[in-house]
């Protein structure tokens, strides 16, 4: 459902951290609550790489949107997994190139939600709209999101810090491969993963750590898991890389994060 108005806010405990409200701190941001703190400055000691590799990856999102409106020529994206708004989130970075883009953003996190008015600020040229469901009910995901987006035209799908939240139990590649079958030629595949092969003893360490704490738990794939979620498509140069070596801008820093990223069509 998309959000009202009139929509209430849901409730959820503060006193368990949870993933998005971990994310958000390691990102700088204020909607977290001392448990999602505490769990972040834990796995920060695990892996004291944590919030650079975490930054790197939000800076990836900007530069995937970059590259599919500016030189793939995207005008439609549906980015699964929003996680709780931030600074240049996919329609900003999008709109900002071409304000006619379309977005619809999904998540079913309540403590997303109940954000989601920041994610509907669209210019006036375009549009955008927020999907209340699991990632994994594809069915209801595709249904709302043709109110917004043509599915006879090339669509950007993104699962940016999203499939490491679904266990192996549940398919992931299933779910990427339904998404995209409904997508005609020419649409865009964009993931990012952390990786359990980079920094692996510490990711490992701060993986089991973060499942002892989270209700729903992750995990980290190494890259070879990541690049079957992307069988079947063209991966645009360079391939699949570590966050910050995914066309990064003059003179960043590319030392390797422990996350894999690509961008991928469909032909």
């Amino acid at each position: 459902m998309s959000v009202s108005e009139s929509q209430e806010h849901p409730t959820f405990d503060t006193g368990i951290p949870h993933i998005a409200r971990v994310y958000n701190y390691w990102l700088g941001g204020k909607d977290n609550y001392a448990s999602d703190r505490e769990l972040a400055e834990k796995f920060i000691a695990a892996e004291p790489q944590t919030v650079d590799g975490v930054r790197s990856n939000r800076a990836f999102l900007g530069r995937a949107i970059e590259y599919l409106v500016t030189e793939a020529g995207l005008r439609q994206f549906l980015d699964v997994g929003t996680g709780i708004p931030t600074a240049d989130n996919t329609h900003e970075v999008a709109q900002r190139h071409a304000p006619e883009s379309r977005i619809v953003y999904v998540d079913n996190d309540p403590i997303v939600l109940s954000h989601a008015r920041a994610l509907l600020t669209s210019d006036p040229a375009g549009a955008t709209d927020y999907i209340d469901a699991d990632a994994r009910d594809t069915q209801t995901i595709l249904a709302q999101a043709a109110r917004t987006l043509d599915f006879g035209k090339p669509v950007a799908v993104i699962l940016v810090g999203l499939l490491h939240c679904i266990p192996d139990a549940d398919d992931p590649r299933g779910l990427v491969i339904t998404l995209m079958n409904a997508m005609p030629s020419g649409s865009y595949l964009t993931i990012s993963h952390p990786a359990s092969d980079i920094h692996a003893e510490a990711m490992a360490k701060g993986g089991a750590m973060m499942n002892r704490s989270l209700a729903s738990p992750v995990t980290f794939r190494p890259r070879d898991t990541v690049a079957a979620f992307f069988e079947g498509f063209e991966l645009v140069e360079p391939g699949l890389v570590p966050t910050t070596q995914w066309r990064p801008r003059p003179g960043a820093d590319t030392t390797p994060m422990p996350g894999w990223v690509g961008v991928a069509r469909k032909t």
